[in-house]
């Protein structure tokens, strides 16, 4: 319907979406929340613009309304646009892809799933400087068809799994939270069920109780000048927010900006700015297992891939989109992702990673004199 309304390039998503949601808070049931969303996205070039349109309608009247929808949105972005719209070359791909899990986490049943919240509650709950006590599962499935005019059939399912606990203490002068696996509660894979049964919330919970009672009576953190070591959970936060989006490719083209700005890393950068140290490789992949960013295909059609972004510390590589990609000269490395059917894909992270050094921690703690470590951010 598009091709016949005049594009000279379409391409459909259709996103069928799960989600479990279920909490307990200081002993009680506070929620069980089940949805289930399905819709289509139409993205189209016209006279050498994009155009993008959505329907929850699935039949084929609505569909192709869409579809023509688009094309005039096209048409009339035309009208503004400066220069047409240009993609790098891609095969059209042809293929299925489903997130490996051990056990379907929507095949275990609530009673089993409330059990372990309930657990958990309890172990914080031995503590009794802990006023208050939440803990959370979420999971999260999407089914996914993606089709393109030039012959592209993707077929993937992306299943999510998440949970975690916070316990907060208080004194007359204090209130202190502590979180479990990660910062504020929640920690989510690309898993099943037993992504949860790794984490043990109920084997952890008065442990992260204890240290949030702790707290309250805590020296605080020494200041000074000194090394400071950082756990998995707050590197992560630090190599997403200041590393990852700096080499959003559409962000320095300057069509994507934030608060925080756009890019310092320009092109005349890539391959000669010195970005850290000798040890400090990143890289952006699709491909690592659990991740919250690895598929099959990303929402363009482009497979999934690894991306050196900064090597031994060169800045050495951007994230990209297709068209993007062609305004360097480049081929798209796939991390254009859309949130839900309804939204035009946008270069967004995939796994970005700092990758591993050659030292354990307890070998970077012992050739460390004096320093703090640091574990499960409190405050952004």
């Amino acid at each position: 319907a598009a091709v016949a309304a005049g594009a000279e390039y379409a391409e459909c998503r259709v996103v069928d979406r799960s989600v479990q949601h279920l909490v307990v808070k200081n002993g009680v049931v506070a929620a069980i929340e089940s949805s289930d969303d399905e819709g289509l996205g139409v993205r189209v070039i016209a006279d050498g613009a994009w155009g993008f349109a959505a329907t929850s309608g699935l039949d084929g009247e609505t569909i192709d309304d869409a579809a023509r929808l688009a094309v005039r949105i096209a048409k009339a972005s035309a009208r503004v646009n400066s220069e047409p719209v240009r993609l790098s070359p891609l095969d059209p791909a042809i293929g299925n892809y489903r997130t490996p899990v051990a056990k379907d986490p929507f095949a275990v049943s609530l009673e089993d799933k409330l059990d372990l919240l309930l657990r958990t509650d309890a172990a914080m709950a031995r503590v009794p400087e802990v006023r208050v006590r939440e803990c959370s599962l979420e999971f999260d499935r999407e089914h996914r068809f993606f089709a393109t005019s030039d012959g592209a059939r993707i077929e993937q399912t992306i299943i999510e799994s998440g949970g975690g606990l916070d316990a907060t203490a208080t004194s007359d002068d204090d209130v202190q939270t502590r979180s479990y696996p990660n910062s504020f509660g929640r920690h989510q894979l690309c898993a099943g069920w037993e992504a949860i049964e790794s984490f043990d919330l109920a084997g952890n919970a008065e442990r992260i109780a204890t240290e949030a009672a702790a707290l309250l009576t805590a020296e605080r953190c020494p200041e000074g000048v000194m090394t400071v070591i950082l756990d998995g959970t707050q590197a992560a936060m630090q190599v997403h927010e200041s590393c990852g989006h700096p080499t959003e490719l559409d962000r320095v083209l300057g069509t994507e900006a934030a608060f925080a700005g756009t890019s310092f890393l320009t092109p005349d950068l890539l391959g000669t700015f010195r970005y850290g140290s000798e040890f400090v490789t990143m890289t952006a992949d699709s491909t690592r297992e659990n991740g919250l960013g690895t598929f099959g295909w990303d929402d363009e059609g482009v497979p999934a891939r690894r991306t050196v972004l900064v090597d031994r510390g060169i800045f050495s590589g951007y994230m990209t989109s297709r068209e993007t990609a062609a305004a360097l000269g480049q081929e798209s490395n796939g991390t254009m992702r859309a949130d839900g059917w309804s939204r035009i894909p946008l270069i967004r992270m995939t796994n970005v990673n700092l990758e591993p050094g050659a030292s354990s921690l307890q070998e970077m703690i012992a050739g460390t004199e004096r320093g703090v470590y640091l574990e499960t951010n409190r405050s952004w």
